[in-house]
């Protein structure tokens, strides 16, 4: 009986010792977690190459790309066929089925996780920004960021079944676990509304302190939702239930980009990729949300997402063309694996490969790999300030500045200038920053060439200030 009682005593403890069950986005938190294995794979939206890069967490490898279009060179004529600017990125609830999201040729590309294969390939309104599945995977949610509308597709058949009118330039749309309202977030008006799934009606309104939100979240636990303002650098947080009650307004810093959550056995946790300053920074998710760390991660972070298991979070670099891997035990990035260029929207997805290597229509990542990575520096500091991508594109490069410590709504400059001598700078791109200082701007062009080739030293990249009175000297510039 003694045994028998202590045997009992025993289990009870290990039972109580052991993790609680616990959920990861985009699913509830009474769902099981499930262990990283070979069989998942997380997904980055490559917008320079337009590709999908396909990686195993299990050994944080890059597998191959999934190649939906070509480099920019190709697509400065018409486009008949191939996609441009693949960008978002979601999947339906059996993990099967990807979607990927292209802004400049107006798709959404459905790709089987097992084969790596296109199954169809949906046409939608003026410049889609991201799609989700339903929770029941009966829908496909597209917000239609260049109109005022989500489209709504069929989950099987992927042809458009409605329209749900929303605010001008819908930014994303994520659903409660529990499927039952769809949170639309807008890039352009400052207002979120929530839809309610199962009418299509809107139930709530939600005034954006700001209008560029371009990434929504809502915790497992279903009761907040969580989006960003990447023109302001905020984070906003409101109830997930009626009234949809603001709670909080987090000053998060400049290119605010992504925000998603781990749950752990220490709790649940918000991830917000800051790309201005090269960092993810961790939130508590209680009444009163703290920072708890901040993470470098390198240049430019972009999309986040947790592992089955909540036990990683992986991040895209967008200006670092790659993966990071951050263990949420220590909020220590632990890995780092390549990418395609410009990653933009992530996904984890659990047993996306049931059986067999799940490499099937892959390909290398060739000179979509092929990339210079820059860094600018105020006079006198120690960090830098910006960042440049300079993206092999064949004859071409594709350049990307990823630009914050400015002033706000200020004209500025990149050039290339000659560092041993006094010559005039050789004017790049032309931007204006948003209300944070901060930018996020691209032109093609051949500036490898123009820098001396894979070993540049003759020149440097700087930032001037574009005012018409503004003075000549370099506001930010290259060390060589």
């Amino acid at each position: 009986m003694f045994a028998r009682s202590a045997l009992l005593t025993l289990a009870v403890g290990a039972m109580l010792a052991a993790p609680v069950a616990a959920g990861q986005a985009p699913e509830a938190a009474d769902r099981p977690d499930r262990p990283i294995s070979a069989h998942d794979r997380v997904y980055l939206s490559d917008q320079s190459s337009n590709t999908v890069s396909v990686v195993d967490p299990s050994r944080n490898v890059l597998l191959g790309v999934i190649r939906l279009g070509m480099p920019s060179s190709a697509n400065l004529s018409p486009l008949y066929t191939g996609q441009l600017l693949v960008h978002g990125m979601g999947f339906s609830p059996d993990h099967r089925t990807l979607d990927v999201v292209s802004v400049g040729s107006n798709s959404v590309t459905f790709i089987d996780t097992a084969t790596n294969a296109v199954k169809h390939v949906a046409y939608v309104g003026r410049a889609p920004h991201e799609a989700f599945f339903t929770p029941d995977g009966r829908e496909v949610w597209v917000t239609v960021r260049g109109e005022d509308y989500v489209q709504v597709l069929d989950g099987r058949t992927y042809r458009e079944t409605m329209r749900i009118p929303v605010p001008y330039g819908p930014g994303m749309t994520i659903f409660s676990p529990d499927g039952r309202y769809g949170y639309v977030c807008s890039s352009f008006t400052p207002e979120t509304v929530v839809v309610e799934r199962a009418t299509h009606a809107i139930v709530g309104r939600v005034r954006q302190p700001s209008p560029f939100c371009p990434d929504i979240a809502a915790t497992p636990d279903g009761t907040q939702v969580w989006e960003t303002l990447k023109d302001t650098g905020r984070v906003l947080i409101f109830d997930a239930h009626p009234p949809f009650r603001q709670r909080a307004v987090l000053e998060t810093g400049p290119i605010t980009n992504h925000v998603n959550f781990a749950r752990t056995a220490r709790g649940q946790f918000a991830y917000v990729t800051i790309g201005g300053l090269n960092e993810v920074k961790v939130f508590s998710t209680g009444v009163v949300p703290e920072l708890i760390a901040t993470i470098p991660t390198g240049d430019l972070p972009h999309g986040v997402w947790p592992s089955g298991d909540g036990t990683r979070i992986y991040v895209g670099l967008e200006n670092g063309d790659a993966l990071t891997a951050i263990d949420t035990t220590t909020n220590q990035v632990v890995a780092t694996i390549p990418s395609g260029q410009a990653p933009q929207g992530i996904a984890y997805v659990a047993d996306a490969v049931p059986d067999g290597p799940g490499t099937q229509h892959l390909e290398p990542l060739g000179e979509s790999g092929g990339a210079q990575h820059v860094a600018l520096y105020a006079p006198g500091a120690q960090t830098p300030a910006s960042t440049v991508a300079i993206n092999n594109q064949g004859l071409v490069d594709l350049v990307q500045v990823a630009a914050a410590g400015l002033l706000p709504g200020h004209p500025y400059l990149l050039a290339l200038s000659a560092a041993t001598s006094a010559q005039r700078p050789t004017s790049l791109l032309r931007f204006t920053t948003n209300p944070s200082g901060a930018a996020v701007a691209s032109t093609v062009l051949q500036l490898r060439v123009a820098r001396g080739g894979e070993a540049p030293g003759v020149t440097r990249l700087v930032l001037l200030d574009a005012a018409p009175d503004a003075p000549a000297a370099a506001v930010q510039a290259e060390r060589l």
